[in-house]
């Protein structure tokens, strides 16, 4: 490779490393080309496989500041470059190393933090984001459905104590202190008696 491309390539990964949520470490030593071509296809749109040599790789992570990969870049690496969902894409890994055992996790970067290949693989044994934003979306709509209760009981009591009043009221007005109840009548009289007499 000459060193113009070693610069480009460099360059290039630290910009996958610098952009990326997290980055898988992989020994790939025996797997075919189809092999390889699955595990991409198997990672979707979140993530993205390359194949690099260990030294330029250790340079750019270094240049992107991730320091303490020098154990991992140690035989064969192609790396994983995570966007978006990192437990999906650590999930598909650790699928296909399952089913082809020639495919070793070495471990990662997350978070700016090494993580060694046990790290990646609990990763993988979480829920995805989607079953996590689903799980908290129904916990909160069940909490505001809780609120929306807990809100509307008072104003519900207070709407049937003003109903029965109203036909409380509309049955015998002289029940209900208001307008033309006999209540309202006497204390009137009253005044107006006071009055007369002055």
């Amino acid at each position: 490779m000459a060193n113009a491309e070693k610069v480009a390539a460099v360059a290039e990964l630290k910009e996958k490393f610098s952009s990326a949520d997290a980055v898988v470490l992989t020994n790939y030593r025996g797997l075919s080309v189809a092999g390889l071509q699955e595990l991409r296809r198997g990672l979707g749109s979140d993530a993205t496989y390359a194949v690099a040599k260990n030294t330029l790789t250790l340079i750019a992570a270094r240049e992107a500041g991730i320091e303490g990969l020098e154990d991992q870049l140690v035989g064969p690496t192609a790396l994983a470059f995570i966007n978006g969902d990192v437990v999906t894409v650590a999930k598909g890994l650790k699928n296909f190393a399952k089913d082809n055992p020639l495919l070793e996790i070495k471990g990662g970067v997350m978070d700016g933090r090494i993580l060694d290949a046990d790290t990646v693989k609990k990763l993988a044994d979480l829920e995805s984001r989607e079953v996590l934003l689903g799980k908290l979306a129904g916990g909160m709509k069940a909490n505001l459905n809780k609120a929306a209760f807990a809100f509307n009981a008072p104003a519900s009591k207070l709407a049937r104590a003003l109903g029965a009043l109203q036909t409380a009221a509309e049955a015998d007005p002289s029940k209900i202190g208001g307008a033309g109840g006999a209540a309202d009548q006497k204390p009137a009289d009253d005044a107006a008696s006071a009055a007369e007499e002055n």
